[in-house]
Parts: structure tokens; sequence; C-alpha cells
């Protein structure tokens, strides 16, 4: 598709500056797969990305938690939630389930989801995978769009590189 594209992130500041380009660009009603080895820069674009969104504290990873819920108050339109799950502990399905984990994929949010083929038999399909690759300098990112939103999403994320 013609939205995809890759970019190269030199450092940890450039992930935190995607990240705020990719919080000019979402919308609620939108489900993201990051994928990436240990330490490839997931967590730090979810750090850049609710930066970029105003939220003003602590982000931390959810390894142990599963899922960090975030209330975004919104510059335009209604506010949403933001869910950041991080499935790499992940083993169960019935977990899921019990935990009530589907119910936060809706209309009103926004949820990334590292580690995803730990559970890609319950998940939502993705709107939008972004992949990290672990280059001798820096990071590669690869960004895919895979539904109409998603689609919408990225044709925005690139013109906000473009004019950054």
């Amino acid at each position: 598709m013609g939205e995809d594209f890759t970019l190269d992130l030199a450092d940890e500041a450039a992930t935190l500056n995607f990240g705020g380009s990719l919080a000019k660009a979402i919308l609620p009603d939108l489900t993201i797969y990051l994928h990436g080895d240990l330490g490839a820069g997931k967590t730090t674009l979810v750090r850049g990305l609710l930066h970029g969104l105003g939220f003003v504290g602590k982000v931390k990873s959810p390894t142990y938690t599963l899922i960090e819920p975030y209330e975004i108050a919104a510059n335009q339109g209604e506010p949403f939630n933001l869910y950041h799950f991080d499935l790499y502990r992940f083993n169960d399905e019935e977990e899921w389930e019990a935990a009530g984990f589907r119910d936060y994929f809706n209309a009103d949010s926004v949820c990334l989801i590292e580690w995803p083929e730990k559970a890609v038999h319950i998940l939502p399909k993705p709107d939008i995978d972004i992949r990290f690759d672990i280059k001798r300098s820096g990071r590669a990112v690869a960004v895919f769009a895979h539904s109409l939103r998603g689609r919408q999403c990225v044709q925005k994320i690139k013109k906000q590189i473009e004019l950054s």
C-alpha cells in the first residue's frame, strides 16, 4: 500500500519524536501492534506518543501488569482512553477473558499492544503494525496500515514527519 513507510530513528530522541508525530495522527477506535525485540524502542515510542497527547505523568512499561490505562483529554473531539498492553509475559488466553481485556477494544479507545504474537488468536486484527529493527546505530521502524482508519492515520503520520 502506498501509505506504508519505513523510517530510521537515530536515537531515543528520534523515537520520542516519532511518537509525537503519531500523537498528532491517531484517532479513537484504533488497534496498533508494536513488534520488536527487547530494547527495540516500543515503550519509548508509547512514551513519546503519550507526551505528544499531553500526558505529563510517568509512562512505564506494563510488563508485569499487562496493561497501563491512560485517559486522554483530546485537543479535538472527545476525550478517549489509551491502553498500553505488554504481552511479553502473557501465557494464558483464559487470563485475557477473565480480566475483561476484550472490552478495552472499542470505538472510544486506542489500544497499543507490545508482543501481539503472544495472543494472536484472541486479539482483534490491527489497524496499524509498527515494526522495530535494531541496527548498529539506532533503529529502523516500518509502519503498515491494514484498514481504512489505519491508512488515514498513517497518511497523517507521514505528513507530520515531512513537516518536522
